[in-house]
């Protein structure tokens, strides 16, 4: 697989899912690592494009609008989602940044939660194999009602 670096970060296969992003070179805490490029949408032509052309990359930014990441000049697309990730998202006057939350050393996968909601969960099993992993791309928020909806119905993660 090509490898694609782009500041501290390189672009490449990843255990998780295709690829992701690693550590090219020690990553501080709080530290801003990329910015989340794209085009910018209103929510009706976000709806279409996830729904017609079954795009992964929409971002939301806002009750209006959302960016469509799935454009060739967006290496931040790659990073994978985490049940324990070593970064996050901030939307800051309309623009997506993905920040350390902690020290990532060189090396390491960069990783976020895709923060999903619970509607068609199942649809989207996560890969990312940490000690914490719940087994579905989800927002923590949602963690407890699956664990309560697995406890009720027998259902593994």
């Amino acid at each position: 697989m090509k490898k694609v670096v782009v500041g501290k970060v390189e672009f490449t296969g990843s255990k998780i899912h295709g690829m992701g992003g690693f550590a090219g070179a020690k990553i501080r805490k709080g530290e801003r690592i990329i910015e989340y490029v794209g085009e910018k949408m209103n929510k009706k032509e976000s709806e279409r494009r996830c729904l017609e052309d079954d795009n992964r990359y929409v971002f939301e930014i806002d009750d209006k609008h959302d960016i469509d990441g799935n454009v060739d000049w967006n290496p931040a697309r790659w990073f994978n989602h985490s049940c324990d990730p070593n970064a996050e998202t901030d939307i800051i006057e309309g623009r997506v940044y993905v920040s350390a939350l902690r020290t990532i050393r060189p090396g390491d996968e960069i990783t976020y939660n895709y923060n999903f909601d619970f509607e068609e969960y199942e649809d989207y099993p996560c890969n990312c194999g940490t000690k914490s992993c719940v087994g579905f791309i989800l927002d923590e928020a949602y963690w407890a009602k699956l664990k309560k909806l697995q406890k009720k119905t027998g259902a593994a993660k």
